[in-house]
């Protein structure tokens, strides 16, 4: 039957494939297009815009170097640390009596909207400690007042120097504290997923580890991580992905000052605030050559996990 009616399945998938072909396939076409336009979307001017990347001629307007490298900073630090932390967490709140009532309060940011709690974060680095919980606190303890949002000095470390001379220097405060709130926001996501991935590792495997004598160090490096891998990925994927294409965090709090631009708010700046359409096309096609690959990786694994079932 459906071999003699091939055509009935499409009528139920058209109205889906409409929508994706008027607002994703369309934009993404229309956006390629542009970035091998001029500013205004007139005159082709082939791979100039992507030369302005590299070549980065107005820095102090919207420093592409900085953002890219932003990036990266993002990707890697921002992701090892979620999921490091919500992985502590989920193993040691698996053995607390009151682990949902721990999992419901840690999740509590990622019920928010990211721009309710970037606005939070905001006034909790203020520099006046009658309104910045941070600063209160580290003057509390002995500190001085920092502005943590502002701060591009420091902690200098040896990545700081690298590059040629009007390389940028991503290594600095305000990203570190930028990365902090990222950090806390999805700390909450990873538990839950993390949790999940430990609550289906059988208890005979850990007791028979145990029984052969093996430490709960022993068993968490050699028989919880292989099995818990898969679900390791599943989580960096997604952490990656939001890495990339992160902008209301940083619009909110920075706004892109203080050298915490990243390619999606660069992008917005070249583009509707500079009125450079080529410019910010060419810095969305980069920020989609990045986000692609690591989705495509990702749904190949869903493809061989289920393959192999």
């Amino acid at each position: 039957m459906v071999g003699r009616r091939w055509w009935v399945p499409w009528i139920w998938l058209s109205p889906a494939l409409l929508l994706l072909s008027v607002f994703l396939v369309y934009p993404s076409i229309d956006t390629i297009r542009r970035s091998f336009l001029d500013e205004r979307s007139q005159s082709f001017v082939g791979f100039d815009n992507y030369q302005y990347i590299i070549d980065n001629p107005r820095p102090l307007a919207g420093d592409t170097h900085s953002a890219l490298l932003n990036n990266l900073l993002w990707l890697t630090l921002f992701t090892s640390a979620t999921i490091a932390l919500g992985l502590v967490i989920a193993v040691l709140a698996g053995r607390v009596r009151y682990e949902a009532i721990a999992k419901s309060l840690i999740f509590v940011p990622m019920a928010i909207s990211f721009v309710a709690a970037s606005v939070i974060w905001r006034f909790m680095y203020e520099f006046n400690t009658d309104i910045g919980t941070v600063n209160a606190v580290v003057r509390e303890l002995g500190g001085h007042s920092t502005a943590w949002l502002q701060n591009t000095g420091s902690p200098q470390t040896w990545l700081t120097g690298a590059g040629p001379d009007k390389a940028p220097q991503p290594i600095q405060l305000n990203n570190f504290s930028l990365i902090t709130v990222g950090v806390w926001m999805w700390t909450g996501f990873a538990v839950v997923i993390l949790s999940a991935g430990l609550k289906g590792i059988s208890t005979e495997v850990l007791e028979a580890a145990r029984i052969d004598g093996a430490s709960e160090w022993q068993i968490f490096r050699r028989v919880i991580m292989p099995i818990l891998s898969p679900t390791i990925v599943v989580t960096a994927t997604t952490l990656v992905i939001y890495s990339l294409k992160l902008f209301d965090l940083i619009y909110v709090m920075t706004g892109g000052r203080f050298k915490t631009d990243l390619v999606a708010t660069l992008f917005f700046k070249e583009a509707f605030v500079l009125r450079d359409v080529g410019v910010g096309a060419a810095l969305a096609v980069v920020l989609l050559l990045g986000v692609v690959p690591v989705a495509l990786i990702s749904l190949r694994r869903f493809q061989y996990q289920e393959e192999i079932r």
